[in-house]
């Protein structure tokens, strides 16, 4: 293994002299994810089931386009055509696969990225610091396309925020509010029907629960961390990849992160037509922390206008890591 390392660092060397200073490339990759779909027992016409399988397809099937240089990308997805059919874009969109809506760019000479994305219509530009995975690099190779690619694996430390948003959906915190209820209505009582504020705040609480545990958030599992596996080739000696992947010694040219694979299906070197790449300018600038925190505050606010809807059944799309 020793062995593979220094012949590892000696390649590299080699090539990144080799490497103009104009250096840019393009690389097209697709992302996929997988779900579970449960329509809960409900009696509907195969062709109805077809019909949701494949909005769904379309929605976690992307394509995106990486331009990059020797220490800067932009990751966007392309721009398609709406389907005849769809009525438009989906109004649906899950966080965490395949970075904002917009354009993320990352400069991993200044350590920095910028994330053009949106919150419920409103443009934000998330700006913040570059965080690298420890990678652990192997010599396990596999070819993709016309690329040998070595192997390298990191755990990766999930939002602490978007969890406790989670948490606050479930029993704990309504039940306090309900607690309160609970005596309101054991001082009206107290009395008359002999029942105590301890046991009607227990059975207020123990009702809430029993709601909560029907709730979306309750049936969503959110872990803690998650293993990441990528592919990057020595022959595009750079340290890139798609979206918020890099820090390898080669362009990452697959990755997979829980359910979701993101795989290079095409790679063009110093195209013809120059690449413009540049941080995105349009939207609200906020720190990583602060798109965070009101990401779980909007969360918060859907789990209340949802609460008391779909606990007949209905259709459950699950995706886990």
């Amino acid at each position: 293994m020793n062995t593979f390392f220094k012949t590892l660092f000696i390649v590299i060397i080699a090539q990144t002299v080799g490497v103009a200073q104009d250096f840019q490339g393009t690389a097209t990759y697709m992302s996929k994810s997988t779900v579970d779909m449960n329509f809960g027992g409900r009696q509907m016409p195969e062709a109805q089931k077809k019909m949701i399988q494949e909005r769904m397809k379309s929605m976690l099937e992307k394509t995106f386009i990486l331009n990059f240089n020797r220490t800067a990308s932009t990751y966007e997805e392309e721009q398609k055509l709406d389907q005849p059919g769809t009525g438009g874009r989906v109004g649906m969109r899950f966080m965490g696969l395949g970075g904002g809506s917009g354009v993320y760019y990352k400069n991993i000479q200044a350590q920095t990225y910028t994330n053009e994305t949106d919150i419920f219509g409103k443009p934000f530009l998330v700006e913040d610091t570059l965080k690298p995975l420890a990678w652990t690099l192997t010599a396990e190779t596999k070819q993709i396309g016309q690329y040998t690619c070595y192997k390298a694996t990191a755990v990766k430390q999930l939002d602490t925020t978007m969890r406790a948003a989670f948490r606050g959906m479930r029993p704990g915190q309504r039940g306090e509010r309900t607690a309160g209820a609970g005596k309101d209505s054991a001082q009206a009582k107290d009395g008359v029907a002999g029942v105590s504020r301890d046991s009607l705040t227990t059975a207020a609480n123990e009702k809430n629960d029993s709601e909560t545990n029907n709730s979306l958030a309750s049936r969503i599992e959110i872990p803690s961390e998650v293993t990441v596996t990528a592919w990057y080739t020595l022959d595009i000696p750079i340290s890139q990849g798609p979206g918020e992947y890099w820090g390898l010694p080669g362009l990452i040219l697959e990755v997979s992160e829980g359910r979701t694979a993101i795989l290079c299906s095409k790679i063009t070197i110093n195209p013809k037509e120059k690449i413009a790449i540049e941080a995105p300018k349009k939207g609200k600038k906020i720190s990583q922390k602060e798109y965070q925190e009101t990401m779980a505050k909007k969360a918060l606010e859907m789990s209340e206008q949802f609460r008391g809807r779909g606990r007949s059944g209905g259709t459950r799309i699950m995706i886990r890591n």
